[in-house]
């Protein structure tokens, strides 16, 4: 249904929300005050998809993603979490791809998730 809707397909393995969560936190840096520690609480948050994917395959969690996030800040953006092989790879000549709309739908619940309890909590502050 979701390459019905947008015939897009990206890497698997987590390498979206690692590579998103890396340059969510370079933007933070770039911010300050509140607006930058909301960036990078983001981001961090962005993270416990790639641990969640390690600990279900029976992977070392900390180490996967450590593992992951340094590929991805040497430039290989489509190092991803091979659960077959049980290692970080590169998902692309794996062929391990999901569709575009999974992630993005995903990624854009979450964030109006977070911008709706930020709205309550600043009304409830002001009573």
């Amino acid at each position: 249904r979701s390459l019905v809707k947008r015939k897009s397909t990206i890497v698997g393995g987590a390498a979206p929300e690692i590579e998103l969560s890396l340059k969510l936190a370079s933007f933070g840096d770039t911010l300050a005050g509140a607006e930058s520690m909301c960036v990078k609480a983001y981001a961090e948050a962005l993270e416990i998809i790639p641990y969640t994917l390690a600990e279900n395959a029976g992977l070392h969690p900390m180490k996967t993603v450590t593992e992951l996030r340094n590929m991805h800040n040497s430039g290989f953006v489509t190092a991803g979490i091979n659960v077959r092989k049980g290692k970080v790879t590169n998902l692309t000549e794996e062929n391990v791809v999901q569709p575009l709309l999974v992630t993005s739908s995903a990624i854009n619940l979450a964030t109006e998730t977070v911008r709706m309890i930020l709205k309550i909590d600043d009304i409830l502050l002001m009573q």
